[in-house]
């Protein structure tokens, strides 16, 4: 224990010299000491961030906890449920998970839930076998220590009103389930009706249970799309406000950055504004996306600029 101890101050200790390092073109672009309200805010890694590390073989599943301290100074993880799709009711597997994580003093924080169907779907039978679906991811992440587990609010038709009373339903169904193990189910801004900030914020209020959640993301906010893809874009700050008051975690998505070291695609420091003018505290999940740079070096590039706008 003492040796990691060492281990962990001295890469914490190297990583701070390295932000430190870039400091002064970004504090020149900022100029504002932190406030109080920034220094409730922390960061995490969102696994994601590190998806085609992981599916080149580069980086075990196993291993994402000991990466995301060792590699970037980061203490708390955010899992996506693709890279242990067959895990959920794997005791020994989630055991291995548990211990990898304490050993490398890592907090895990939620899983983000993909392909158990949408909780949005008009079809009763196919919403209900959705709900059941993510009754495992429910039971694991009580396993893990996790707050919550993020879902996605979709449905197979476009009609807005028929979307929203099925997500009401089936959302409501499973955060019924989810209150008896304490644990927040979230939806992300991800595509079509839950990338309008109006539409999911009604729902949340609709259903009106203390753990049925958002998670903003910074760049998830495209409601229409063709072949080529997006048409038709929300404004992503005015939906951020609007999803921000039900938030239990934040994504911080980002794709590229200036010779300033500032997010080419969104503006970081409006995106804080808006979040310290709410009651959010928590995490900040860093979620790369972008292919200019490894996906390394663009998690540090979004931990730098996070760091200048909350300490």
């Amino acid at each position: 224990m003492k040796d990691w101890n060492r281990r962990k101050f001295i890469t914490q200790s190297t990583l701070g010299l390295i932000s430190a390092a870039s400091l002064p073109t970004l504090s020149s672009v900022f100029g504002n000491a932190p406030t109080e309200r920034s220094l409730r805010l922390k960061i995490s890694l969102a696994q994601w961030s590190l998806h085609r590390t992981i599916r080149k073989g580069e980086l075990n599943h196993l291993d994402f906890a000991k990466a995301a301290i060792e590699d970037f100074g980061i203490d708390a993880i955010e899992y996506v449920n693709q890279f242990f799709p067959d895990k959920a009711t794997d005791a020994s597997y989630l055991k291995e998970m548990n211990l990898r994580a304490e050993d490398h003093g890592v907090k895990q924080l939620l899983i983000m839930i993909d392909g158990e169907g949408g909780l949005g779907e008009p079809d009763d039978a196919e919403r209900k076998q959705a709900v059941e679906n993510h009754y495992k991811w429910v039971d694991a992440a009580k396993v893990l220590g996790c707050h919550s587990i993020r879902v996605n609010a979709y449905g197979s038709s476009s009609d807005r009103s028929a979307i929203r009373s099925a997500a009401v339903d089936g959302l409501g169904a499973l955060c019924v389930y989810a209150t008896s193990l304490d644990i927040n189910i979230i939806v992300e801004n991800h595509g079509g009706f839950s990338s309008d900030g109006q539409w999911l914020s009604s729902v949340i209020d609709e259903i009106n249970l203390p753990n049925c959640g958002t998670l903003p993301d910074f760049g998830n906010f495209c409601v229409a799309y063709d072949d080529n893809g997006c048409t038709r874009e929300y404004d992503r700050y005015k939906g951020v406000e609007e999803l921000i008051p039900y938030a239990k975690a934040v994504s911080a998505k980002s794709h590229a950055f200036d010779d300033h070291g500032l997010e080419t695609g969104t503006d970081y420091k409006r995106m804080f504004d808006i979040i310290r003018q709410s009651d959010y505290e928590g995490y900040i999940g860093i979620e790369y996306e972008g292919g200019q740079l490894s996906e390394a070096d663009g998690i540090r590039k979004t931990k730098a600029l996070i760091e200048q706008l909350i300490f």
